[in-house]
Order: structure tokens, then sequence, then C-alpha cells
């Protein structure tokens, strides 16, 4: 018996056809995964299933019976619950105040304060069951992604939850973060708990589920087993596009664009990195959490004080201690948190665009509106951005067009150096391939690409050129030429000399 049926299920907005017809279900204990590009309407469906919004026609079958999901309590009241990519916690909240929003607190005879000693054993007794470690007693601001991740889970397991929705729960994650959150998957469905997942990233997709429901367009495509398919096959049917694959290492010896030598950041998080990108070609930088991927692009770009070392840009030595003097020396960065550090999500793409070169459209003591205006609508245009014009507020946007919006920005500062965190991080396969070619465009132009990414296959597809980091320091040097992920990886875990395990 399913747990979970949609059958015919509906949803516009105006004119826009968001789910047409829908109709797939899930099944108790199963890993069942939901792909399609961004706008193809799963964002849409998580929020019908979880009470968000309301669904135009159709019918949605819980164990056996049609019910309607009018708002969040609702949906928790069955056993639905979500754990989304932005994370749903108070920074300033401890993990045992986390653990007990939404529900109420256990509260003291006569209603007198709160039993804190009881909901911290329920807290503790919750997370042993999943196998969770976590420091309860910590803000949530000082926890790391993964456990941010495990925190909303146990969080959704102690209000009885018998479908639980991941909503792209590894954007953030290394691998081995990645590998923790696989473990709590597979105990939770042991016990009989259904996982709806959502995923850009097609490798574990095709390791961890069942089935895979394919959307496209507002509309389910096919449901399938996951032994049945592959990652071309995937791309095919969310796309509609048949997969061609190349890479060709393209690493060049001529003239380094930027240049890094002996830095050395004021907080120790990186020491002595020395290192450079020639033009031509895409420089990779990898490692694992905390090996100081992150800090040395921060460093490199002012927003971290260094103590010592140089950064050389087409030759020329240059002063760097703030993100101002950055853009003055044609360096932009791609941040990792796009709706946090790269774009004002009211705003709209328009102004989110021109933010940085509004001193191109003064005239005199004006601004010139038009000429903002068909700047603005010319990058919409080539970046192929989907939106209902310039003027609509970024945060309507799907996660993929808002990166696009972040690309011309940044490109509109003319940069002769890209330093990218992560550019690809939750979009779908079409803006990742998107993103890849603007990419090599700019290293083919001339400039300077220094790109992080977590995702290794990612890394071994695109960089012509790969740094190791390890514990803050450059641990080893690739041309990618046949290039493995076990080699990399095999550097990743190594102990330096005289460190400990």
């Amino acid at each position: 018996m399913e747990l979970l049926r949609v059958s015919g299920l509906n949803k516009t907005f105006g004119a826009h056809a968001a789910l047409s017809d829908i109709s797939f279900g899930i099944r108790p204990g199963e890993v069942h995964a939901l792909i399609g590009e961004n706008g193809a309407g799963k964002s849409t469906l998580i929020k019908i299933l979880t009470g968000v919004y309301s669904f135009d026609s159709g019918e949605i079958v819980w164990q056996g019976r049609n019910v309607g999901i009018p708002n969040p309590k609702a949906a928790r009241a069955l056993g639905i619950n979500a754990v989304h990519q932005d994370r749903h916690l108070i920074p300033s909240f401890t993990g045992y105040e986390n653990l007990f929003l939404g529900t109420e607190y256990p509260a003291a005879m006569m209603g007198a304060g709160i039993r804190w000693g009881e909901m911290k054993a329920r807290a503790h007794k919750a997370a042993e069951e999943l196998g969770v470690s976590l420091p309860l007693t910590q803000p949530a601001s000082l926890m790391s992604p993964p456990e941010k991740t495990m925190l909303e889970i146990v969080r959704a397991m102690m209000q009885d939850c018998r479908l639980l929705i991941l909503d792209e729960p590894t954007a953030s994650l290394t691998d081995q973060e990645s590998e923790r959150l696989f473990e709590l998957i597979d105990r939770l469905t042991k016990k009989g708990t259904a996982i709806l997942y959502v995923s850009h990233r097609l490798e574990e997709i095709l390791r961890i589920s069942d089935r895979i429901t394919v959307f496209r367009n507002g509309k389910n495509v096919i449901t399938v087993d996951t032994k049945e398919a592959d990652q071309d096959q995937l791309i095919q049917w969310m796309s509609g596009i048949s997969v061609q694959r190349e890479h060709r290492s393209r690493a060049m010896s001529g003239e380094a664009v930027l240049a890094v030598d002996k830095l050395t950041s004021s907080d120790g998080k990186i020491r002595n990195i020395s290192l450079t990108v020639r033009k031509g070609e895409i420089t990779g930088l990898f490692g694992l959490a905390g090996a100081g991927r992150t800090e040395l692009l921060e460093a490199i770009y002012g927003l971290r004080g260094i103590s010592s070392g140089s950064i050389t840009v087409d030759g020329k030595t240059v002063t760097i201690r703030s993100p101002r003097q950055a853009l003055d020396h044609r360096m932009v960065l791609i941040p990792e948190e796009r709706k946090r550090d790269a774009l004002v999500m009211p705003m709209s793409v328009r102004e989110n665009m021109t933010l940085s070169i509004m001193d191109r459209f003064r005239r005199w003591l004006r601004i010139d509106a038009r000429k903002e205006r068909e700047t603005a609508a010319a990058w919409m245009e080539s970046m192929k951005v989907k939106a209902s014009g310039i003027e609509q507020p970024v945060q309507e946007l799907s996660g993929g067009n808002q990166q696009k919006v972040v690309f011309a920005k940044a490109l509109l500062t003319q940069p002769k150096v890209l330093l990218c965190d992560e550019p690809t991080q939750a979009v779908d396969v079409a803006t990742r391939g998107e993103i890849h070619r603007l990419l090599r465009e700019q290293a083919d132009q001339g400039n300077a690409v220094l790109l992080v990414t977590s995702d290794l296959h990612e890394m071994l597809d695109i960089a012509d050129r790969l740094y190791i980091l390890r514990e803050g320091e450059i641990a080893a040097e690739f041309i990618n030429d046949g290039v493995t992920p076990e080699q990399v990886l095999q550097i990743c875990f190594q102990t330096k000399k005289g460190g400990n395990g």
C-alpha cells in the first residue's frame, strides 16, 4: 500500500501552470527522488504537500484516504515534515530550543516556566534513537552545515514523521559529510519512514534512491526504478535534450593572470599558500570541510586579513584590504551564500545587476535610468534569466535564475579575476552546464578563474588544474589529466607528519 499518492494535481499562478496533471505515489520505507530543472515544479509540489500552497484540482491520498492539507500544522499532524535547503533554525537558540520549534515546550506545573530537564531528556532520546550526536547546548549559529541538517531531521522525527521531504540536503556538505546523512537516511527507511529526496546531484540520486520521478515544465515525465536509469538518461528526461559529454584538460604553461605567494591569513586559517591561475585555464581548489578553501578566496578578496604574503594580478603586486579595493583591481567574488552575500532579495533583477556599477549610469547628479534599464535587459537576455522582466524581485526567481543574476552582476564589473565559491550549488543540470560554459568563456578570454566546489566529480569535469588544500595549506597540485577521485581523496584524508590520527 502506498503511503502517499497525488493524482491529477494542478496548480496555476495567474496564467502560468506550475503543475499540470501530476500523478505519482510514494511507498513506506523508500527513498523516492524528485528531480527536474529549476522551475520544473518541484518546490511548488513540496509547498502543497507541506500546506504552504493550496492546489487547484486533483487529489492527495494519504494512507488510503483523500485528505486536504490547508496549512503546515495539518501537514505535520499527518506526519509530513520537510527539511529545506534554507535552514529553518533560529541562530541564537540552542539545539534543544530549536528542536522544539513549532511544538509546545514541556511546561512546569501551573504553566510556570519550562521543564528543561524533560525537554533535554526527550531531545537526547530522539537523537540517540537515530544514531545522531549533536552539540545541543550550542546555539545553531555555531553549528556546522551537517549538524544543522541533522538537527532539523531530528526535529522532524520528534513529530511522528512518516514522510520526510529533504530539499537539497547536501548542497552545502562535503562528500564525507554527505556520507553521514546517507547513513541516517538508511536508518530512517529501515524504520519505515518514506523519504522524498530532492537534489540536483544525480550521482547521489542514483546511489541512494529506490525510485525516481522526473518533472519537466510542471509535468511529471516518468517515474522509474532507479536501477533502470543512468545519469545521461535522467538529464535527457529533465531537459528533453540528449547529452553530449566532452572534457579535455587545457592547463596552460603561459602567463599567470593571478598569482598568490606565501599567503598567510591573520587568523591562521590559511598558511603559506602559493598558487597561480594562468590564461586559458580553470584552476580548482578542493579540500575537505575546514581545509581553508573559502578562507583563501576571502583572503584574496580582502574579506579576511593577511599577515604575510603577496597577491599579483597581471604581473603587478596589488594591495587588497577590502572588496572595494578588489573590485578596483578588477577582481570579483561569486560567494557561496548567494541570498546572504550576493543578492538583495527584495530588490529587482535590474537593481541587483547594476548595484556594483551605479557610477557608470551617473550623469552629473542624476542616474541615467534608461541606460541602466537597457543594460539590465541586455544582460538578462544574454544570461537567459527566466523572469517576468527586469523589475521582478529577485526573491521570486528560482535558485538557478538567481545565480544567473549573481553572475551578471559580477561580470558587469568587467573582472580580470573570478573567484568562484560553489557557483553551481543547488542549481539544475542545465544551469550548471551554462555556468560551466560561462567559466570556460571567461578563461578563454584570458581571465583568471579560481573555482571552489565540494562536488569532486564536478571539479574533475571542469578544472584544468587543481590544488588540494588540507588543514589550511597546499597539499598537492595536479594537472587534471587522468586524475581519479580516489587519488584526490587519498591526499585529502592524509594526516600531516607529526599530526594526530
